[in-house]
C-alpha cells in the first residue's frame, strides 16, 4: 500500500504541475500587441494595428526588453522558444547538396560545405538581433535548460542503438550544437594514419567513404587541424581575423555569413584524439561565451558518464554472481572512469571496525606478482586462488588514507602521495611500484560508508575535480552494486543453510524421553580406575557406558570450581550428551567412539597436567572435544569442495569443523539441552567464541599455520599463560594433540584404528572414483599396501611435531610423545618389510580388537 501512495502523490504532483503550466501559458501566451492595446487604453483602439506595434517595437527594443522580463513568465518563454519557427539559411541548398566551392585562399583547393541540416537558430524577425545582450542571455539560458531536460535521457537512449563511433560523435555534436545555439556544425575524424583529420558527414555510415580531402593535424593549415594539433578550444567572435600563424587558412568549410565559431578537440579518457568538432553561427553579432565551452565540455562528460554508467549497471546487475565478482567490475570500471593505473577496493567491517580486502589490482608485469597463489584476470586484476580467509589484507578503520576515508567519508584526491604523511609506503617498497597521486573515494548506503576506492597513478597527469565528480556519481553505483551483492550472498547463505538443516533434521532428532530415563536412574560412579593415564584406551568401553563416562567426566571438571556447582543441571547434562552421541552418524571412524576418545584424551591432559586454562576454558575444551566431529559425513574438506556440496557453498573455509560447530549451536540453542543456560549472557557467548576456535582448530590446515607461531613463542621463553593469543594458540594445539590420540596408544590400539580409518579413506577414493574424482595416493584401495610408508609420513610430519611442542609448555605430556615415537618405530619397521612386526602386528591387532568389545567396570557411588 505504501507503494502504492507514493505512485498516487506522484501522479497528483504531475496533474498539478501540468495544470498550473497550462495556466500560466494562457495567461502570457496571448499575443503582445493585446496585452499592449490593454496596457495603453487611453489610445484608440482603430489607430492599433499588428503592423504598427511591430514598427514600433523595432524604433524601441529596449522597451520589449523591460517589458519581457517585468511581466513574461519563463515558462512562456520556453514555449516561444519551442515554437518558433526554423528558417535555413541562403547557403542551405548549396550545402544539402554538397557542391565543393572554390576557395579564395592561395592554391587551397579545399573541398567546402556548410551543415545547414542541423540550423536551429534562425528567425524570421529582425527583433531578437536588436534585444539587449541581458536579454539574449536570458533566452539562451532558458533555451539551454529547456534543452538539457530532454537531450540526456536522448542521448542515454542512443547508446543501446548499433551505431558506429562517428554516429555518436556526430549525434552528440549535433545534441551540443542546439544546447549551445550554433547555427551548425563541422565534425572531423582521425583517419587511419593518424597523422591527419577528415570531415565527416551523416550522409554515409562508412567513416572513410563519407569523409572528403585529409587535413593535416598541426598548425600552418587550417582551424580545425591547427585545434586537433593543440587539443585546445579556440573561440573566434570574427571570422575576418583568423591567427595567420597558426591557421592561416581559416576554415576549412567556407561560408561567407559565417560570423563566430567555436572549435573543440575530441579526446578520450586515455588522452588519444578522436578528432575536432567546429561549432558555427550565422550572421550573428552574438560570439561564442566561455558558458559555451563549459556547456559543451559539461554535456560531453555527461555524455561519456551516462554510457559509462549504463555499461557499469548492465554489467554489474546482470551478472550478479557474488561480492567478489562484483568488486572484480568495479575495479575494473574505475580505471577505466578515470584513466587510473591501479585500483583498490577495501569493504568495511563494522565488526572489528577494520577494513579489508580480498582482490588486488597488481597491473599486468608478471614479476608484480608477489604470492603464487594469486590468480591475474584479462583486466590486470588478481585474488586469492586459496578460498583461506586469512588470505584477505586486514587493517585498522583509522590507518592510512582509506582510513581516513572510510572514517571521515570525505573525499581525498592526493597529488603527491609521498609528500601525505598518511601514506603507508611499504607496500611500494615491497613491490618496487611507485605510487605518485591517488584518488580516494567513499563508498555509502544510506549514509553509512560500506567500503572505499582508491585509484593510483592517474596514467596522463593527475585525477582532476572532473575526475572527482564523475567518480563520485559511479561511487553511488557501487555502493548500490555491493550491497544487492551482500543481499544476494545472504539469501544465498540461508537458502543453502536451509537445505542442510532440513537434511539434518531428517536424520537426527534429539535423545527419546526412554533413552533418557534410563540413564536417569543409572548410578554416576565416583571413581574409575586408571581413567586420568594417557595409555588409557577409550575404545575400550562400551557403547552404552560412554555417556556415563562423559557425565563422569563432566562433573569433575566442573567440580575444580566451586562456582560451577550448581550451574549445570544434571537433567539437561543428561539430555545433551544423549543428543550429541545420536547427532554423530554411523561412519567407519569420525563417529561418537571417536569423540568419546578425543573428549577423554583432553580430559587426561587437563587433569595430569600443571596448565593454567580457567575452570570454563576446561569445560569449553571439553565440550569442543565432544562436539568436535557431530554430524561428520565420514568425508574431507577436500572432497566436500570437490564434490561442490551445499556444505562447501556455504563454509568455503574449514567446511566441515564450521558445519559441527553450527550442529553443537543448533543442540544448545534447545532448551532442555542447553548445559549453559544458567550462564549469564556475557559467560554465554565467551563460552561459544571458545568452543568454536576450539572446533576450529582441529582442522589441520590451521594447525600448520599456528603450530610455527606457537613454536618461535616457546623458543624465545615468551609463552605467557596470561597471554590471550597465547592462551589461544595452546588451546588450539591441545585440541589438536587429542584429536589425533590414537597415535600415541598402545600399538594394539594404534593399529586397529589405523585399519578403520582406512577403511573410511577408502570408501571416499571409492566414491571419488565414481564420480570422476581421481583420489590422493591415501585413499586409493588400490595402493593399500603403501600403507605403512603413509604412516609414518603421517607420524613424521604431523604427529611428532604437534606433541614435541605440547611437551615443551606441558612436560607432563611426555607420554603422548613417547607413544607416537614407539608407533612410528613399528610403522618404519613395517614399510621396511620387517616380517617380525608384521607377525607380532597381527596378533596385537586381534587380541585388540577382542578385548575391545569387553567393558571397564567402573566403582559404583
Amino acid at each position: 500500500m505504501a507503494d502504492r501512495d507514493d505512485d498516487d502523490d506522484d501522479d497528483y504532483h504531475d496533474y498539478s504541475r501540468h495544470k498550473n503550466e497550462q495556466d500560466d501559458g494562457n495567461h502570457d501566451s496571448s499575443p503582445p500587441f493585446k496585452r499592449f492595446k490593454s496596457a495603453n487604453s487611453e489610445s484608440s483602439s482603430s489607430s492599433l494595428t499588428a503592423s504598427s506595434v511591430r514598427a514600433y517595437l523595432d524604433e524601441h527594443p529596449e522597451f520589449l526588453d523591460s517589458y519581457i522580463q517585468q511581466n513574461v513568465h519563463t515558462t512562456t518563454i520556453e514555449q516561444w522558444l519551442s515554437k518558433r519557427p526554423q528558417k535555413k539559411s541562403s547557403i542551405s541548398s548549396s550545402a544539402s547538396a554538397s557542391t565543393p566551392i572554390d576557395s579564395s585562399n592561395k592554391n587551397n583547393a579545399s573541398t567546402s560545405i556548410i551543415k545547414t541540416d542541423d540550423v536551429k537558430r534562425k528567425n524570421s524577425s529582425q527583433t531578437i538581433k536588436q534585444l539587449s545582450s541581458t536579454t539574449v542571455k536570458s533566452m539562451n539560458t532558458l533555451t539551454e535548460l529547456n534543452d538539457k531536460r530532454r537531450l540526456l535521457h536522448e542521448l542515454t537512449d542512443e547508446v543501446n542503438q548499433n551505431v558506429s563511433k562517428a554516429q555518436i560523435l556526430y549525434e552528440l555534436s549535433k545534441s551540443i550544437s542546439s544546447t549551445v545555439s550554433a547555427d551548425g556544425f563541422n565534425l572531423y575524424l582521425v583517419d587511419e594514419s593518424g597523422t591527419s583529420i577528415r570531415l565527416f558527414t551523416a550522409d554515409n555510415d562508412d567513416e572513410q567513404s563519407a569523409c572528403f580531402i585529409p587535413i593535416n593535424i598541426g598548425p600552418g593549415h587550417c582551424l580545425a587541424g591547427y585545434v586537433a594539433w593543440s587539443k585546445e578550444t579556440v573561440r573566434i567572435s570574427d571570422t575576418t581575423l583568423f591567427d595567420i600563424t597558426k591557421y592561416p587558412d581559416g576554415l576549412y568549410v567556407k561560408g561567407d555569413k559565417v560570423t563566430a565559431v567555436m572549435a573543440h578537440p575530441i579526446i578520450n579518457t586515455s588522452g588519444t584524439l578522436l578528432g575536432a568538432v567546429e561549432f558555427f553561427r550565422i550572421g550573428s553579432t552574438l560570439p561564442f561565451t566561455v558558458e559555451d565551452e563549459e556547456l559543451y565540455h559539461s554535456m560531453t562528460r555527461e555524455r561519456r558518464l551516462n554510457d559509462f554508467l549504463l555499461a557499469v549497471t548492465k554489467s554489474i546487475f546482470q551478472e550478479l554472481v557474488s561480492m567478489d565478482a562484483v568488486m572484480l567490475k568495479i575495479m575494473s570500471y574505475a580505471k577505466k572512469l578515470v584513466n587510473a593505473d591501479r585500483a583498490s577496493l577495501f569493504i568495511v567491517d563494522s565488526r572489528t571496525k577494520e577494513l579489508y580486502a580480498r582482490i588486488f589490482d597488481i597491473g599486468r608485469e608478471e614479476h608484480d606478482i608477489l604470492d603464487s597463489s594469486l590468480v591475474s584476470d584479462k583486466n590486470g586484476l588478481i585474488k586469492k586462488h586459496s578460498s583461506d580467509e586469512s588470505a584477505c589484507i586486514r587493517f585498522p578503520m583509522d590507518k592510512g588514507i582509506a582510513g581516513y576515508v572510510a572514517t571521515t567519508g570525505k573525499t581525498l584526491n592526493i597529488v603527491d602521495a609521498y609528500s601525505d604523511e598518511r601514506f603507508n609506503r611499504d607496500i611500494d617498497q615491497r613491490t618496487g611500484y611507485k605510487t605518485k597521486t591517488l584518488l580516494c573515494m567513499p563508498i555509502m548506503i544510506q549514509g553509512h560508508v560500506i567500503g572505499v576506492v582508491q585509484m593510483v597513478n592517474k596514467r596522463n597527469g593527475h585525477f582532476t575535480k572532473s575526475d572527482e565528480e564523475s567518480f563520485e556519481t559511479f561511487a553511488v553505483y557501487c555502493g548500490l552494486a555491493l550491497h544487492h551483492a551482500s543481499l544476494y550472498d545472504r539469501i544465498r547463505r540461508s537458502e543453502q543453510k536451509c537445505k542442510v538443516a532440513l537434511e539434518v533434521l531428517s536424520y537426527h532428532a534429539s535423545c527419546t524421553d526412554e533413552e533418557y530415563e534410563r540413564y536417569k536412574i543409572s548410578t554416576l560412579p565416583s571413581y574409575i580406575p586408571n581413567l586420568k593415564q594417557f595409555e588409557f584406551s577409550p575404545w575400550s568401553v562400551a557403547n552404552d557406558m560412554k555417556p556415563i563416562y562423559v557425565l563422569y567426566m563432566f562433573r569433575d571438571l566442573a567440580a575444580s570450581d566451586s562456582s560451577n556447582l550448581n550451574r549445570f543441571d544434571m537433567e539437561c547434562l543428561i539430555r545433551f550428551t544423549l543428543t550429541v552421541r545420536k547427532n554423530y552418524r554411523n561412519v567407519p571412524y569420525h563417529n561418537w567412539s571417536h569423540a568419546f576418545s578425543v573428549a577423554h584424551a583432553i580430559y587426561t591432559v587437563i587433569k595430569e597436567t600443571q596448565h593454567n586454562f580457567t575452570a570454563n576454558q576446561c569445560i569449553a575444551l571439553f565440550v569442543a572435544c565432544l562436539c568436535h566431529d557431530l554430524d561428520h559425513r565420514g568425508k574431507t574438506n577436500d572432497y566436500m569442495i570437490k564434490s561442490s556440496s551445499t556444505l562447501a557453498s556455504i563454509y568455503t573455509t574449514s567446511t566441515m569443523e564450521r558445519h559441527h560447530f553450527n550442529q553443537t549451536v543448533t543442540i544448545l540453542q534447545t532448551e532442555s539441552l542447553n548445559i549453559f543456560k544458567h550462564f549469564s549472557p556475557k559467560e554465554y557467548r565467551q563460552m561459544l567464541d571458545e568452543i568454536r576456535h576450539c572446533i576450529l582448530a582441529t582442522d589441520l590446515v590451521l594447525f600448520f599455520e599456528n603450530r610455527p607461531k606457537l613454536e618461535r613463542i616457546v623458543e624465545s621463553s615468551q609463552f605467557d599463560w596470561n597471554n590471550k593469543d597465547h592462551m589461544q594458540l595452546m588451546m588450539g594445539l591441545s585440541m589438536t594433540a587429542a584429536d589425533l590420540c590414537s597415535s600415541f596408544k598402545q600399538w594394539e590400539v594404534q593399529r586397529s584404528n589405523v585399519s578403520i580409518i582406512m577403511e573410511e579413506f577408502f570408501q571416499q577414493g571409492d566414491d571419488e572414483k565414481r564420480r570422476g574424482i581421481h583420489p590422493q595416493s591415501l585413499m586409493d584401495r588400490s595402493l593399500a599396501h603403501e600403507l605403512p610408508k603413509n604412516q609414518v609420513n603421517f607420524i613424521s610430519f604431523i604427529c611428532l611435531p604437534c606433541y614435541s611442542l605440547i611437551v615443551r609448555v606441558l612436560p607432563e605430556t611426555m607420554p603422548m610423545l613417547a607413544g607416537a615415537r614407539s608407533n612410528l618405530q613399528r610403522w618404519q619397521e613395517l614399510a621396511d618389510g620387517h616380517p617380525s612386526s608384521e607377525n607380532s602386528t597381527n596378533i596385537s591387532t586381534s587380541k585388540e580388537i577382542t578385548t575391545s568389545t569387553n567393558t571397564h567396570q567402573p566403582a559404583s557411588s
